[in-house]
């Protein structure tokens, strides 16, 4: 089962649900975990180039983190640039409230964030989930298992306590330093 399981993340070079996992496997969900945690285990014992990386409800093979470099090197892939201080508030706030409009995240940020939000949906860090049942229906958006792969959480739970909020009702980043640094680390290993 191991080996099938492990087949089948490789086949797909994205997030598998483990309820798709378990349909595939013909088993129940206890004992393909079991196999999916001894084969984490063996790539982290063995020190292998790959990793299976659990993201809430979901299981994908990634390169090591301790490989990027090298990685990046192999295919002349360049560093991906770091977030701006605007879009790491944006995703902050959309990590913290979310499903949220753009209209709620200009308002907590007290400036228009159309351009910001745009550019974290191209980097495939937040995406669309649906609209708001109000008069014009706003877009709501939510943050992505990308967003958890990038920044190395296996889920949502694993954000630091929600930083403060000044009087105008504008988020304090700077109030909150484990939560700077892990929005400044970067977008996490090479894919």
């Amino acid at each position: 089962m191991q080996i099938a399981a492990e087949g089948i993340l490789f086949a797909s070079g994205e997030p598998v649900h483990i309820s798709r996992l378990c349909m595939a496997l013909d088993t129940d969900r206890p004992r393909a975990e079991e196999a999916l945690k001894r084969l984490g285990d063996y790539y982290a014992y063995e020190r292998r180039g790959i990793r299976l990386v659990r993201m809430e409800d979901s299981y994908q093979l990634c390169s090591a983190p301790e490989y990027a470099e090298i990685i990046r090197r192999a295919f002349e892939i360049r560093k991906t640039a770091k977030l701006s201080q605007p879009a790491l508030e944006v995703l902050a706030i959309v990590a913290y409230y979310q499903p949220v409009t753009r209209a709620q995240v200009d308002q907590i940020r007290g400036v228009d964030s159309a351009y910001t939000v745009g550019l974290l949906l191209d980097r495939k860090l937040i995406e669309e989930c649906g609209r708001l049942q109000v008069p014009g229906r706003p877009r709501q958006y939510r943050t992505t298992q990308n967003f958890l792969r990038s920044f190395h959480m296996t889920t949502l739970e694993e954000l630091p306590p929600l930083p403060g909020v000044d009087e105008g009702g504008q988020m304090r980043l700077d109030d909150n330093p484990e939560l700077m640094e892990i929005l400044e680390a970067g977008e996490g290993p090479a894919e």
